[in-house]
């Protein structure tokens, strides 16, 4: 029997809303990353790559806090040449983890994908992975991955592969 105390959860957050970012959150979409960067979770990637990508990420706002999660989306072909998104930079601020603000912004990322007419969602992880894992997403074998993607993951980074089949 697990006699730990249990910690108490975190509410929920109050008016938490996905939406598309634009160009003007590449800011704060830099400034979540930067903490998972320097814990070796995230690839570091310039303001100006970020601003450069903007129409790529979906960003959970918490009502006049801005931002507090993020995640992009970069279309592509998986190894057979079908439909796919490469799921990157996915993100939610220290503070607010455990309220359900990532799997909110995963479900949104998984519709959004869904939308694009992707079939299949790729993600690599330093990490557990659990979350993504409790979203039907499952180790995936690297052959299956779109190959530039795949070419540039860091192998000293130690990533595993994870895949989501939609529809």
């Amino acid at each position: 029997m697990n006699t730990a105390p249990s910690r108490p959860a975190r509410p929920p957050l109050p008016l938490a809303e996905v939406r598309a970012a634009g160009a003007g959150d590449a800011g704060a979409v830099h400034g979540l990353s930067r903490p998972f960067v320097r814990a070796g979770a995230l690839r570091d990637r310039t303001l100006a790559e970020l601003a450069r990508r903007a129409a790529d990420f979906l960003v959970v706002e918490a009502g006049a806090e801005g931002p507090v999660g993020c995640a992009g989306l970069r279309p592509c072909a998986d190894a057979r040449g079908r439909a796919a998104v490469v799921l990157y930079n996915f993100c939610v601020a220290p503070g607010h983890q455990g309220r359900g603000i990532g799997s909110a912004l995963l479900d949104a990322v998984l519709r959004e994908a869904g939308a694009r007419g992707a079939g299949r969602v790729f993600a690599a992880t330093v990490g557990s992975g659990l979350l993504f894992l409790r979203h039907g997403f499952a180790a995936g074998r690297e052959e299956e991955a779109p190959p530039a993607w795949r070419a540039a993951l860091d192998p000293a980074r130690g990533s595993r592969i994870l895949t989501r089949v939609l529809g």
